[in-house]
């Protein structure tokens, strides 16, 4: 049966998800998981494959296509295996032979410029390696852009005519004053040629038949940023500040990536051929708005992905998290299931925000106009009040005092905790009846930029040489001193903050690193320290931009962001002890990771639980990530070690904080917790932040949402979040009242209490629902 024009593979997944006929531009189709998103992507493309042979393909790079390439992998090397059948019968994808690919045109979407191909964040070189390899397609059916291949002035090399990989756009349009900038403007018209003929011969082949793109912050397809004009072809752009801060993480810092052009295929490359297929799949919350945006409106520059409309064969792809502010999904919430306070918390408090509108003026034509107010039960006046009274009451939980707690704070990362909790926590150290230990899982060494951790190295050798790091004079220093007086490190920085001494903090940060090198290399000399460190500085000026540093390195990054954690929580009087740093195993700094394994990730985890004995614990909440997301596995692992904590004993006392942090953020509705937030708790949250995170204050990997430190944005959000709460209770619900707390209130903090079930309930089993076996995401 034909379900919109849908193919067999998208009718089996359309019917699944049980939605009703969707009111979007474009038809979409809703999956429950990041796993299972791949699997339609890849089913969709190898039925698209088997029906043209010889057609023409173009596929995405970054993390988005994780588990599209998997799964396309997987159903490719084990086509006639029972199993494998059983798959793709029972979804739609009913050809009996196995895709021959090899006879398939391949295009390249997108690419930094200038880049070395041979670089492994060069996207020529992820295609060649995660298609063309593992697809089995033919090299030479392949259009591809290689910066090395595109001729400039004179012949020279994009090195030579571009020093420092920067362009100046504005070379296009006013008079050069220099040799070097006539050179650099003719390179420029020479690469704007270069495009134009490669849009020639993507439309030699009869456009893209076969197109598959994931959607930027802003909205971008490909580098289509957002304004771009509909009717754009291959061109040499600029790009904006939301796509540099995701490309920051490809190219080694925003302080790259800020300056970096890139060769894209335009909207018109797209959408050329009308009977193409062109999907944009998308996972995760944080995707949500730019999907209802580009699902819902008119055709405008605004929202590049509304070019898509005219294809008849157009489709988004969607999880539950990126598909869940659309028009449609909100239709559901209301209309399916029970109706509980939540439905109603949540209808209220956006019928505020949306007309703008304190709770107390609310009049019952507002609730009855209002698409979702209207449904709930008994509709009276008394809805507002139940949900001024719920959300208050909510501000006396994140009011109360924790007494004989053991804490067990986690983050995915250096510094979410602090992100998401630091005001609460800090409340909650005052009492000495409490316990705290705090566990970051990974070792977060792709946080530090190549540049930041080499100038921390030329200071150290500095203080060597100068004889300020008197340590290593102890005679038994490089045995096993080094081990020992962490905590000094930690009170000798933190005493020259407060003292506002550069040159001491300097050399507190100094200690540490020599530590970390000693036990990372197995140092037993001065003089063979000095040459480690001269070494690693070597290699780091060697590196390209955003190049994978050697394991040693990257231990040594991570153990930098293990010791500005140690100083964040230091300014508590928690010891090093106490602070545990997991590094697990999943962690690699590979574009696609692996999933947590149970021996590698789970047991020291587990191990760390049982010690510990905590009787709260706090998370990092994103039950669906968006794309391969640490955040995402680090819940899995978590939510593996407590079912196994479960099995040995009873844990109906555990509670289960969920924290959000810069990067999701709880609906007002979804949280039970409401912490008020004081100027002086914004201040000390932004000081810490600036005198701890110092690899951080540069902000060389931010959120596409903030131009700066994550601790401003963190700031941003919570004043917000105060002024929904304003906006229901109003402004003299704070200034007047009772309590000091709420009067001093200028941010509030959400998070969520849960029990074990609860929390279990939301978390994927580790075991793998819908990952192919064998493949790079499985693999053990």
């Amino acid at each position: 049966m034909k379900i919109r024009g849908f193919s067999p593979v998208e009718a089996c997944f359309y019917r699944q998800s049980e939605i009703q006929e969707p009111s979007t531009r474009i038809p979409y189709i809703v999956v429950e998981s990041f796993p299972t998103l791949g699997m339609l992507t890849a089913l969709r493309f190898l039925e698209w494959a088997s029906l043209n042979p010889e057609g023409v393909i173009s596929l995405p790079t970054g993390k988005t296509p994780e588990y599209f390439i998997s799964w396309t992998e997987f159903f490719l090397n084990r086509w006639n295996d029972p199993k494998t059948r059983a798959i793709r019968e029972k979804y739609g994808l009913t050809v009996s032979r196995k895709p021959d690919l090899s006879r398939l045109h391949f295009v390249q979407i997108d690419e930094f410029y200038p880049i070395a191909p041979s670089q492994h964040n060069s996207f020529y070189y992820y295609v060649n390696k995660f298609y063309i390899e593992k697809f089995n397609l033919d090299r030479t059916r392949a259009l591809l852009i290689n910066a090395e291949e595109i001729p400039l002035a004179s012949g020279m090399h994009y090195s030579q005519v571009f020093p420092g990989n920067a362009i100046d756009n504005t070379l296009r349009y006013r008079k050069c004053s220099t040799r070097t900038e006539w050179i650099q403007r003719d390179s420029v018209f020479m690469i704007d040629d270069w495009c134009t003929r490669y849009e020639k011969k993507i439309r030699a082949l009869g456009g893209i038949g076969f197109f598959l793109g994931g959607i930027g912050p802003d909205g971008h397809i490909a580098f289509n940023i957002r304004g771009s004009d509909h009717h754009s072809t291959t061109r040499l752009t600029a790009t904006n500040f939301e796509t540099q801060a995701v490309a920051a993480g490809d190219l080694g810092g925003i302080e790259i990536s800020r300056y970096r052009m890139v060769i894209t295929i335009g909207l018109e490359t797209i959408t050329y051929n009308p009977d193409a297929t062109a999907i944009i799949f998308a996972a995760g919350e944080s995707k949500a708005a730019i999907i209802k945006a580009s699902l819902e409106s008119e055709p405008t520059n605004v929202y590049p992905a509304t070019a898509l409309q005219k294809l008849p064969g157009s489709r988004f792809y969607l999880t539950r998290g990126a598909a869940s502010r659309l028009s449609d999904s909100s239709k559901r919430f209301y209309e399916k299931g029970s109706w509980g306070h939540e439905k109603t918390e949540r209808a209220v408090i956006d019928l505020c925000k949306r007309i703008g509108k304190y709770g107390h003026h609310l009049l019952m034509e507002d609730l009855q106009a209002d698409p979702a107010c209207s449904k709930i039960p008994d509709l009276d006046m008394s809805a507002v009040t139940s949900v001024e009274e719920g959300i208050t009451r909510k501000l006396l939980k994140g009011l109360e005092q924790e007494l004989h707690q053991t804490f067990l704070h986690t983050g995915p990362h250096h510094d979410d905790i602090m992100l998401g909790l630091l005001p609460h926590i800090a409340h909650q150290l005052r009492s000495a009846t409490n316990d705290f230990h705090f566990a970051i899982l990974t070792s977060g060494f792709t946080a530090i930029t190549n540049s930041f951790i080499r100038e921390v190295l030329e200071d150290t050798l500095m203080l060597l040489d100068q004889g300020m790091i008197q340590m290593i004079q102890y005679p038994d220093f490089f045995i096993r001193g080094y081990l020992f007086k962490w905590d000094k490190d930690v009170y000798h920085y933190l005493d020259n903050v407060a003292s506002m001494n550069p040159l001491e903090k300097r050399r507190g940060l100094a200690h540490r690193v020599v530590r970390a090198i000693v036990q990372i290399y197995g140092v037993k000399d001065p003089i063979t320290l000095s040459q480690h460190i001269q070494s690693i500085i070597s290699c780091l000026r060697s590196s390209y931009d955003g190049e994978k540093n050697p394991p040693e390195i990257q231990t040594l990054k991570g153990m930098v962001r293990e010791f500005e954690e140690e100083l964040v929580w230091a300014h508590f009087g928690v010891q090093v002890k106490n602070i545990h740093h997991l590094r697990l195993g999943f962690y690699t700094g590979d574009i696609f990771t692996e999933q947590p394994d149970k021996e590698r990730d789970v047991k020291p985890l587990l191990d760390l639980i049982l010690s510990v004995q905590p009787t709260v614990i706090s998370i990092a909440l994103d039950p669906e990530g968006s794309g391969p997301d640490t955040h995402y596995k680090v819940l899995q692992t978590l939510a593996e070690a407590l079912r196994e904590w479960d099995k040995r004993a009873d844990l109906s006392h555990l509670r289960i904080w969920g924290y959000r942090n810069v990067w999701y953020r709880f609906h007002p509705a979804e949280a039970d917790a409401i912490v008020p937030v004081s100027l002086n708790s914004l201040a000390m949250t932004r000081e810490a932040f600036r005198d701890c995170y110092v690899s951080q204050v540069k902000a060389s990997f931010p959120s596409h949402e903030y131009d700066g430190p994550f601790s401003e944005l963190a700031q941003k959000i919570w004043v917000e979040q105060l002024k929904e709460i304003q906006l229901l209770l109003g402004k003299n619900f704070f200034y007047e009242n009772s309590h000091p707390r709420i009067r001093a209130a200028h941010g509030l903090i959400y998070f969520r209490e849960m029990n074990l079930p609860e929390f279990l309930k939301q978390a994927r089993e580790l075991a793998a629902h819908f990952l192919p076996p064998g493949s790079v995401c499985s693999r053990r």
